[in-house]
């Protein structure tokens, strides 16, 4: 089993890593809107929020040698599902024409108050 960390991402704010790779595939911790130079959230808004959890899920992927093409799978976790149409707005900004088989669902909460968290399964090479 390989670790994969970039600094292109947040640190783990507990004890995880960011992501591990086992048998070709890459397995990503649910990623927030941290600014990863800051350790901060980037804003309170859900566009700008889903776009900094986009991005660091991508640095991840990107840190394994996959792309986003290679997803199988993301989980996303919203705390307010009335943000459904904004997230996925930014969502398939992310991926292109290629969408992954996904599951979404309204929260109780997320870590640092955050309103958007996304987590991937992915195939690596």
């Amino acid at each position: 089993m390989k670790t994969i960390s970039t600094e292109q991402a947040p640190a783990a704010v507990g004890p995880y890593s960011q992501a591990k790779i086992h048998n070709g595939v890459l397995y990503t911790s649910g990623q927030i809107p941290l600014d990863p130079s800051t350790g901060k959230m980037v804003s309170e808004d859900i566009t700008e929020q889903s776009q900094q959890v986009m991005k660091n899920l991508v640095a991840i992927i990107e840190a394994a040698g996959a792309s986003v093409d290679d997803v199988i799978k993301t989980t996303c976790f919203l705390a307010d599902i009335n943000d459904f149409a904004a997230f996925n707005k930014v969502y398939a900004e992310a991926f292109g024409a290629v969408y992954p088989a996904r599951s979404c669902f309204q929260v109780g909460a997320l870590p640092l108050a955050a309103k958007v968290e996304v987590e991937a399964i992915v195939a690596v090479k």
